[in-house]
């Protein structure tokens, strides 16, 4: 499919040279006419056309792996993550304030795990993300062996990530970068989310991203560790979250996606205060229900608290998401 773009672009540029030349008789800017209409259909075929998906994995040979029990923390742990925007400073700061740990980061600009393996100069707005004093470079840190728990995601779209930038081979590179280091290490992937715009339907979207895409990276992780990398499903709690909200007329001030969103793809304080619940719940395995809601953002300011109604039901969707999804381990 990607052969029908770039054919659509060669007769565009076919035709327009053909038309900017005048030739005697008028018959070559009459056939670029006829190749700029071929490449309208070209394109207009483009867009209808299913979009190319990764080939299915269904992790058969390290499934067993998850039927083992997690050996869960027990008091604060040393965290490191590894991503993009989608983590940002304030949620790992959160997330801190939450559990009492310290925690180091490395971000970028929508960076794709393959990306952050080259090195900085491969990732967009390294130096703008990681101006904070938790930066730490990722190779050095997982080196160290001073972190209990490792948690990266990948850019989206998550099928580009896995089509063009090669995903299935980076989750188990630093997957094994991070045994190395400390052989004790617990591996995370945190799952997020796509556009609000983007086609299917949001909310339609998120279980099938999950079992289609998420779970590719999983498997070839734990496949290349030959141990869990334990899921930690956002996506799917926001979604749950949504749902009752939608359905049900709104739950306080949460009436609609977008209450959790600043703009089409990030969140806000709201978003952000979730999705820390969702790493403290799966990190931990320990239930949310009664942690604080008001905190601070990685600048030191207060963030946007939830209602007290709001925060409780955010809590309660979180033990309920993370401890009805068995890629937990809890």
């Amino acid at each position: 499919m990607r052969y029908i773009f770039l054919i659509g672009l060669a007769l565009v540029t076919a035709g327009l040279l053909l038309l900017a030349f005048r030739w005697r008789g008028g018959a070559l800017p009459r056939l670029g006419l006829v190749v700029l209409a071929i490449a309208i259909l070209l394109g207009g075929a483009w867009r209808l056309m299913p979009q190319a998906m990764p080939r299915h994995d269904d992790g058969a040979d390290v499934r067993a792996l998850y039927q083992e029990p997690r050996v869960l923390p027990q008091g604060p742990q040393r965290i490191y993550h590894l991503g993009h925007s989608l983590v940002g400073r304030d949620m790992p700061a959160m997330l801190a304030q939450l559990a009492g740990h310290d925690y180091a980061l490395q971000l970028g600009w929508g960076a794709a795990l393959s990306e952050h393996f080259k090195g900085p100069e491969a990732v967009n707005g390294f130096d703008q993300e990681n101006a904070t004093p938790h930066y730490r470079d990722a190779h050095q840190a997982l080196a160290s062996g001073e972190y209990d728990a490792f948690v990266m995601t990948e850019m989206v779209s998550l099928r580009d990530a896995i089509l063009y930038k090669d995903s299935l081979a980076a989750v188990g590179k630093w997957s094994a970068e991070a045994v190395a280091g400390n052989p004790d290490i617990d591996l995370f992937l945190y799952e997020s989310w796509h556009n609000l715009k983007d086609q299917p339907d949001w909310l339609q979207r998120i279980p099938g991203d999950l079992d289609g895409l998420w779970s590719q990276l999983l498997w070839s992780a734990a496949r290349g560790v030959g141990r869990p990398v334990w899921l930690i499903p956002a996506g799917q709690v926001m979604a749950r979250l949504v749902t009752e909200a939608e359905s049900s007329g709104g739950i306080a001030e949460l009436k609609r996606r977008e209450d959790l969103f600043s703009d089409d793809i990030h969140v806000n304080d709201l978003g952000v205060y979730l999705v820390a619940l969702t790493h403290y719940a799966v990190i931990y395995g320990k239930s949310p229900v009664g942690l604080p809601y008001q905190l601070k953002l990685a600048d030191g300011s207060d963030a946007r608290a939830p209602s007290a109604e709001l925060a409780r039901r955010m809590q309660e969707t979180v033990w309920q998401v993370v401890t009805s999804q068995p890629l937990t381990g809890l």
